[in-house]
């Protein structure tokens, strides 16, 4: 099998920690340990160098696996990844036009810094590697190699949902984008409706032919595009989960006593609909009164991307409504909901997850949202909670024993919390049955495998004369 090289924006490199990765590293570690090969990409840190010298990528061999990193400097930080990557596709890809912030200097870096990084990892490639690019930030990453001489197998994963044309076309840059996307080989993404906002975008541009089920040609090149919904590592979620408490949660959940408990838990940002949740937490104790006094609801929430000013404008929204919202139904026994904007251990987070009686997920779109299938497989299969899934998470489409709801519909949600909260034990263990079934059966390993086998039979860059039916039986 051909070695795998594995290109993303940041690069999780082993420290000697115990951490328990998640999410992305999961499935790449595991791509990677089957076949050995490369990770590359940015260490996270910004240095005084121009991205340009040969000595600023590192490298580090640890079990089996190449780790090639490299700093960004001040500028590329500010305008390819906060500005382009996280001010305008960000937000547009989430169909946030109204947050899109482009500036087209933005735009020039953001293509100059993948131009970078694919000579960087030129070097480094051998002619029979398989290259696997990840997410919104490398949308260019092929075409540059392409513009190098690359001829290798490119595949690329999108972890978060694409837009319909309605919304891409607004983007000044949509062209160049999807003629940059069409150097892929293969194109994967998380659901049926993301792969087809895809398309729709190819068809409204010239030069598109279907060339049979998944198979296309546009702007000159043949690809194929497909569904791979990421899954995450049930069995391991669960170990996580079980065990004794930690001293300070096992006092905290005597304290609780017989209250029950709702939890949410992911970063601060705006396409999670954190204010809508806290109002339809808040009409739950208007429209449910029996629940006053003897339901909490906890949301974490760490900040990322603090310097974006749509991100202070929405931690400051939440603790008003934080305060507001405690000011209305606290007793002096306690507050109903606790808002905490701080990062938690991986492990004890999945500890929380299994006290708690509903995980409620509620984003007003997300490509996946890995924490509503880290909920379920957390959950002690003999007494398991509820969850609560906003039907805009990618999750939906597999999860559909969770109570799915509308995140713009407060007393929708809240209706499905009021089910959740007084759900039979026999009806909340079936719901967990089924959904632990899909889990352990898509999970990340099946995943990354679909993935990179799939990569593996797409036929080499520049064959682009096959005919229809040769392109559509590789």
């Amino acid at each position: 099998m051909s070695r795998l090289v594995v290109v993303s924006n940041r690069v999780a490199i082993p420290d000697g920690s115990k951490s328990s990765a998640g999410g992305l590293a999961v499935g790449v570690l595991d791509a990677l340990k089957t076949t050995g090969g490369l990770w590359f990409g940015w260490n996270g840190e910004i240095s005084e160098i121009s991205g340009e010298e040969d000595d600023d990528l590192n490298l580090l061999e640890n079990d089996g696996i190449t780790y090639a990193s490299l700093p960004l400097n001040q500028n590329d930080y500010d305008l390819y990844y906060c500005q382009f990557s996280n001010a305008v596709l960000w937000p547009a890809f989430h169909y946030r036009i109204d947050l899109v912030q482009f500036q087209r200097e933005a735009w020039d870096v953001y293509c100059q810094v993948n131009d970078m990084l694919a000579k960087k990892l030129q070097s480094l490639i051998k002619p029979d590697d398989v290259l696997w690019i990840h997410d919104y930030h490398l949308l260019p990453f092929a075409a540059a190699l392409r513009k190098i001489g690359v001829t290798n197998r490119i595949g690329f994963f999108l972890h978060i949902p694409f837009p319909t044309p309605e919304v891409f076309n607004a983007l000044p840059t949509h062209q160049e984008l999807l003629k940059m996307m069409a150097e892929y080989d293969l194109l994967g993404f998380q659901t049926e409706a993301d792969r087809n906002a895809f398309v729709e975008n190819l068809v409204q541009q010239n030069e598109y032919e279907e060339l049979g089920e998944k198979h296309h040609r546009a702007y000159g090149n043949t690809f194929r595009t497909e569904v791979y919904p990421i899954g995450i590592a049930p069995d391991s979620i669960k170990e996580m989960a079980e065990g004794p408490l930690p001293p300070k949660m096992a006092a905290m959940k005597k304290e609780l006593g017989d209250a029950q408990n709702i939890i949410s838990c992911e970063r601060l940002d705006y396409t999670k609909g954190l204010p809508e949740r806290f109002l339809a937490f808040e009409a739950l104790l208007e429209n449910f009164p029996q629940h006053r006094g003897n339901v909490r609801y906890s949301q974490i929430a760490p900040t990322s991307r603090g310097e974006v000013l749509a991100y202070q404008d929405l931690r400051h929204q939440l603790e008003m409504e934080v305060g507001r919202i405690n000011g209305k139904y606290g007793t002096l026994n306690g507050t109903p909901l606790f808002y905490l904007n701080q990062h938690f251990d991986r492990r004890l987070l999945m500890k929380l997850f299994r006290l708690t009686d509903v995980g409620l997920v509620t984003p007003l779109r997300d490509g996946m949202n890995l924490v509503a299938k880290e909920y379920v497989a957390a959950q002690n299969p003999d007494d398991p909670g509820v969850l609560v899934l906003s039907r805009f998470a990618g999750a939906a489409n597999e999860l559909t024993a969770a109570l799915i709801v509308n995140p713009y519909d407060r007393d929708e949600v809240a209706a499905a919390l009021n089910q959740a909260l007084t759900m039979p034990l026999e009806e909340r263990k079936a719901r967990y049955d089924e959904m632990m079934a899909l889990l352990r059966k898509n999970d990340i390993a099946h995943w990354s495998r679909r993935f990179t086998e799939d990569l593996q039979h797409i036929p080499l860059h520049g064959n682009g004369q096959d005919t229809p039916a040769e392109v559509a039986t590789s």
